[in-house]
């Protein structure tokens, strides 16, 4: 089962804008599948391979003589030094979409594409799958699957049991690439400290607090999260600032870039299990978020969501700007609408009394409705909402 990707219109865009395009992501999200299918004709080759990566190292010139054609090279933060060799082709040739790279490791593959290729690459991130990429496969499910099976492709294509493939997911992760980034003597420490990240979704980061469960340094902390944050295991909502008199929390939100594998991290292993977890409220608040970000990221666009808290504990689960003020998004787990859900929106509202403000409470419950007050939604139609010019319209204040 071939699932088409949201990201594959804005590939083929930046191809014929650029002579290289650089796809970035989640090891297993996707990124070979959707450069092949977009680019069939390109020769495609796979830098994982020693034999190739060896060949590619020995003569890069040999290597990329065979590129006239388009060439896609996966992994090439495997040999970055191909990418010097890439940047006189491309200043010669100047042929739009000739190289298409793609590479899991973000911030070790970025340094080194934007170092040689600047000015002559688009960047864009392919994150696992999307509901409304599922919904189109017909391959929907209900809110407790979700949060077990997540979004890789892998478990939907070949209906892997989740838990197992998350197991064998993370194993692999401390196996390969976790060894290449950093040392760790003791890798149950580490473990535990990932599984501990997972029991914080959706809530503030505090390296302190972790660091006296864990046992080790902030420091130590600091560096294991950027590694987390790398490898496209974690990412944090930042909180929004504005030129208000307040009392802001300033430490950022901890979201896993897939939910099963925070689900999995948390040992829950079947839907009966999820629907009665204390963290199944964070789990979907993680979930809903991730949909926010792939809409947008889909798009090539920077996902620009942020949150409110104050030191009275006054919040909103996700803040972002709009071309007509600002958007409050309030995310429940709940099927059922409750007027207290509007709470943290309404504070919010007379915070930035100045500004206009949108409102949006996401739940689990059926039905999208428009109040006078906010805009009421199901998860499930959040990316077919924000695709549709009609139905994007948020009601721009409480009545």
């Amino acid at each position: 089962m071939l699932i088409k990707r949201e990201l594959t219109s804005e590939l083929k865009s930046m191809a014929r804008q650029y002579p290289v395009v650089t796809i970035t992501g989640p090891r297993q999200s996707g990124k070979t599948t959707l450069a092949r299918k977009t680019f069939p004709k390109h020769r495609y080759v796979n830098l994982e391979e020693p034999d190739v990566r060896e060949l590619a190292q020995a003569d890069p010139r040999a290597f990329l003589a065979g590129s006239d054609g388009g060439m896609i090279l996966d992994e090439i933060q495997r040999v970055p030094e191909l990418l010097s060799y890439i940047q006189v082709i491309v200043d010669e040739k100047k042929k739009k979409g000739q190289f298409i790279l793609t590479g899991s490791r973000n911030f070790e593959m970025m340094e080194s594409v934007t170092q040689s290729l600047a000015g002559r690459t688009a960047i864009l991130s392919l994150l696992p799958l999307s509901i409304l990429e599922l919904k189109k496969a017909k391959q929907a499910n209900t809110v407790d699957q979700y949060l077990i099976k997540g979004f890789y492709p892998r478990i939907y294509a070949d209906k892997l049991d989740p838990y197992k493939a998350y197991r064998n997911y993370f194993q692999t992760y401390i196996e390969r690439d976790l060894r290449s980034l950093i040392a760790v003597r003791d890798l149950a420490i580490f473990q535990k400290f990932v599984r501990l990240c997972a029991g914080r979704v959706g809530q503030i980061f505090n390296a302190s607090a972790l660091s006296s469960e864990v046992g080790v340094s902030v420091p130590t902390i600091n560096a294991w999260i950027s590694i987390l944050q790398e490898s496209y295991i974690v990412c944090f909502l930042q909180p929004y600032f504005a030129n208000i008199r307040k009392r802001l929390i300033r430490s950022p939100k901890i979201y896993f870039y897939d939910v099963g594998l925070a689900a999995y991290l948390l040992g829950v292993e079947n839907v009966t299990q999820m629907s009665r977890d204390p963290l199944r409220g964070n789990l979907f608040e993680n979930m809903v978020v991730m949909e926010l970000m792939k809409y947008r990221i889909n798009k090539g666009q920077d996902h620009g969501l942020f949150f409110f808290r104050d030191d009275k504990q006054n919040e909103v689960d996700v803040i972002t700007a709009s071309d007509s003020g600002i958007v409050g998004i309030e995310i429940k787990s709940s099927m059922t609408f409750h007027q207290d859900f509007l709470k943290g929106l309404k504070y919010v509202k007379k915070v930035f009394h100045a500004k206009p403000f949108q409102a949006a409470v996401i739940y689990a419950g059926s039905g999208t409705q428009a109040g006078r007050e906010f805009l009421l939604l199901n998860y499930e139609d959040i990316s077919s909402l924000l695709s549709s010019s009609k139905a994007g319209v948020i009601p721009r204040s409480f009545g």
